[in-house]
């Protein structure tokens, strides 16, 4: 025994020295790895403006961005909203470092007096001049006083209080408002429109051309016709790199093996929820003891029949108060309901379907002719017809392909008067043996069930199925074993393969995704992608909370032009259409005659199209397919009388004849259409001056190798 006391002492002691050892070993593995702060490792989420952003100074905001939005929900923000409050914080951020240079270069400041101003003075914020808090009782108007006493009363308050906190962030939130409005403002009155400028829209607006044109689809030339090479579509690449610019993606596949719950699970949640049964049924304070013991919100409310959950609506002509009824199975939740009180309610629920005959037009004879129509589909319903096909035979409304079914409603609710008058003056569901007119029309209605006046208070415990431990150990270890037997992508492929496991593709994603494919969010996958991934590289198992999945990186776009392999495809359609044009333009340029000569002579896929008011400021014709600012354009730099060569458009080619042109008449004051184009400009300002800001601050936005 002494032997085994001993033994025991020291074994403490080497366990506690491995511990040691281990927190040392760990530690010390961060600081001096190859991703530690000491050796090389970035501590930095992204730059702004040629200023780095670091890890520390980026997460005060986020905490800062993170407390207001406690102190305005009175909650702590979820895992879901998280991501919204960092990407406040970075825009905050923008805005404080790109925007504060932009500022400091033009001068503009706010002094304290403004600040003063702005909270308590003449010119007082609209947040606070609304704010309940600070409207004097008697005057029914802003009270500065007020303020004053509501920062002094703040300034008492612990600084973790919700209010204090809030107050901080508007107080520190001011300034930098203020001076942000300033510079906005100051920008827009650099917004100004010439005479010129204000002549030039007049004419866009006015001057009219009458055209005609022919014009050939491209769809018109066979595929077969034209050949595209690669070297013919990396040199349209080439020269339209700007509309081919991708940001860094990359791609990566991934098996799943998905946590479900097993037989014997929901097996144990259903037993779990059947003991609670008697108990149930004995309790007095029925809504509390739902809430306790439920895994749903709504496990209290009041129904009428058409809301009545469907488990007990089936049963709903046995029902009683106090029952007990369950365990349902119901969208992976067993469920016991609780019938606490039946009532009559004053206000009947029931369902019905109908058949809508519309008049053609608002006249007597119209509506005679309507309503024999449908007095003959009544007495055929009278006599025993199926009311359902008669519906879909002669229904006029949207609830025809249903067999006129309008499902439930309640008396007052949507129906128009004259209907629901109809409806509820019925005895017992059936057909209403007489024509119902109303706006829109006669209706021959039946009731397909009885009114009903009821109303039921209900108590749900409703428990999920959800997989336990066992199951998921399982699940476990079928990725783990996937994991271990899988060290590239051919691997991953032939495992899958053997295993009869699905493979998923991604499409391309981005440093800053969040959600990958069914995973939903899997935002620790785009992590790995990014941060130690390389193509062909497989990951560990990742616990996505309801799969465990395993990746391998598949591929790789840079930032900048996208690569021809990665938009060929796009590209390939582009560059046919090309070489279509030319068969086309040579085609119709060796054709003489009239317009309607030279699309007879083509083919029948050449039409000749007119337009008599075609505008300069238009970008399309008419019966042409997509945009033709190029033929527009030429309509009104051609005299009258004259006729274009045949030239390529969007979707096609157009030979072009201007019929007759008419400039508008100079006035004397284009003031009207210069307010137009500052209005326009106006409207994009704020987000032309936001964006411009963006652009050359050059921001690099590496937040993904911390989130």
């Amino acid at each position: 025994m002494a032997v085994m006391n001993t033994l025991r002492n020291k074994m403490g002691k080497i366990v506690l020295i491995a511990i040691g050892f281990a927190m040392i070993a760990f530690i010390a593995g961060d600081l001096v790895g190859p991703n530690s702060f000491i050796f090389g490792r970035d501590n930095s989420v992204g730059e702004i403006a040629g200023q780095k952003v670091s890890f520390e100074e980026y997460q005060a905001v986020v905490e800062k961005q993170k407390q207001d939005f406690i102190a305005r929900s009175q909650k702590n923000p979820s895992e879901n909203e998280l991501p919204s409050i960092r990407q406040l914080a970075w825009d905050r951020l923008i805005s404080d470092i790109a925007f504060g240079i932009e500022m400091d270069a033009t001068g503009v400041l706010v002094t304290e007096d403004e600040v003063w101003d702005i909270m308590q003075g003449k010119n007082v914020d609209q947040g606070i001049a609304q704010d309940p808090t600070f409207i004097n009782q008697e005057t029914g108007f802003f009270d500065g006083q007020l303020v004053v006493n509501y920062i002094n009363q703040v300034a008492a308050l612990p600084d973790n209080h919700p209010a204090k906190i809030s107050w901080i962030n508007y107080e520190s939130n001011v300034a930098p408002g203020r001076k942000r409005v300033k510079y906005d403002n100051l920008m827009m009155l650099t917004n100004y429109v010439t005479e010129a400028e204000a002549q030039n829209d007049y004419n866009l607006q006015n001057d009219v051309a009458e055209v005609k044109y022919v014009y050939v689809p491209f769809y018109s030339v066979p595929d077969s016709v034209v050949e595209a090479t690669d070297a013919m579509l990396q040199n349209y690449l080439n020269d339209n790199k700007d509309d081919y610019k991708v940001e860094h993606t990359r791609t990566m596949d991934y098996v799943s093996f998905p946590v479900l719950p097993s037989s014997d699970d929901s097996t144990y949640v259903r037993e779990g929820l059947n003991e609670l049964k008697e108990e149930f049924k004995s309790v007095s304070d029925d809504s509390i003891y739902a809430k306790v013991n439920s895994d749903v919100s709504n496990f209290y409310g009041t129904y009428n029949i058409s809301s009545l959950p469907t488990s007990l609506y089936v049963n709903i002509s046995n029902l009683t108060t106090g029952d007990v009824r369950g365990a349902y199975l119901e969208d992976n939740y067993y469920k016991l309901y609780k019938v606490v009180s039946i009532t009559e309610d004053t206000v009947g629920t029931t369902k019905a379907s109908h058949i809508l005959f519309k008049w053609d037009a608002n006249t007597d004879e119209a509506k005679a002719e309507a309503r024999k129509k449908a007095n003959t589909v009544l007495r055929e319903l009278q006599s025993g017809a199926d009311f359902a096909e008669k519906a879909r035979e002669h229904g006029t409304d949207g609830t025809k392909t249903r067999g006129g079914d309008l499902g439930w409603f309640t008396e007052g609710s949507k129906m128009v008067e004259e209907f629901d008058k109809a409806v509820f003056a019925q005895k017992g569901k059936g057909l209403i043996n007489r024509l119902v007119e109303t706006e829109f029309g006669y209706h021959i209605i039946e009731l397909t069930e009885d009114i009903s006046y009821k109303s039921y208070k209900v108590a749900t415990i409703a428990h999920e199925i959800i997989a336990s431990d066992e199951t998921r150990n399982n699940a476990f270890r079928k990725a783990d074993m996937f994991a271990s037997l899988v060290n590239d992508a051919a691997s991953f492929k032939s495992q899958a393969e053997a295993d009869s496991v699905d493979i998923n593709s991604t499409e391309k994603l981005g440093k800053n995704d969040r959600s990958v494919g069914s995973l939903g969010n899997a935002r620790q996958t785009v992590q790995w992608l990014f941060r130690d991934a390389s193509k062909g590289k497989v990951s560990e198992v990742f616990d996505l909370e309801n799969d465990y999945v395993v990746a391998v990186m598949t591929g790789e776009e840079e930032e900048g032009t996208a690569t021809l392999a990665n938009v060929k495809h796009r590209i390939l359609l582009e560059v046919k259409n090309q070489l279509k044009a030319e068969v086309i333009v040579e085609k119709l340029n060796g054709i003489t005659g009239t317009m309607e000569e030279i699309a007879e002579a083509y083919g029948a896929d050449a039409n000749v199209y007119a337009s008599s008011d075609l505008k300069l400021n238009a970008s399309t014709l008419p019966n042409v397919t997509g945009l033709a600012p190029e033929a527009v354009g030429l309509a009104f730099g051609l005299q009258s009388g004259e006729r274009s060569a045949a030239f390529a458009v969007d979707q096609g080619v157009i030979i072009l004849e201007v019929l007759n042109r008419t400039t508008a008449p100079e006035i004397g004051d284009y003031s009207i259409y210069a307010d137009q184009i500052k209005q326009r400009q106006r409207s994009r300002i704020s987000f032309n001056i936001i964006e411009a800001v963006k652009d050359n601050a050059d921001i690099k936005d590496e937040r993904y190798k911390f989130y």
